[in-house]
């Protein structure tokens, strides 16, 4: 079965690349450096490696805090849930146009619901006889 990717995390020790483009806890670049020379500058300061673009030559890592870590774990976590599902859903209300004034009432109430939690919604209104 394939690996899943891992969380977003640091890495400890092991680190599959010989070269590495390291970006210090400030946000600057530190250039390419070998593997053995990350992991002595990230023990000198007491920080951890976090990879952050595995696809780039050479790899991107940055050298992270863990409150810094675990800041950036709960920022991904809320754009995760702020962002729609695939399949996004569509929620549909069809009413009479003789709905009484209490039963509008409480389905307009639902359809703000449902707009807060970012659903689509599609209103119906039927003529009545």
């Amino acid at each position: 079965e394939p690996k899943r990717k891992a969380a977003f995390g640091s890495v400890g020790r092991r680190i599959p690349h010989r070269i590495l483009h390291v970006i210090d806890q400030d946000g600057e670049s530190l250039g390419h450096m070998h593997r053995a020379d990350a992991l002595k500058l990230m023990d000198q300061h007491g920080l951890k490696l976090v990879l952050l673009r595995e696809n780039a030559e050479p790899p991107v890592y940055r050298l992270m805090t863990g409150q810094q870590i675990h800041e950036e774990q709960l920022k991904r976590a809320e754009k995760k849930k702020a962002s729609p599902k695939p399949g996004s859903y569509v929620k549909e209300l069809s009413f009479s146009s003789a709905i009484a004034k209490n039963d509008l009432e409480t389905k307009t109430k639902q359809i703000a619901q449902w707009i807060e939690k970012k659903h689509h919604v599609k209103v119906t209104i039927r003529q009545a006889k």
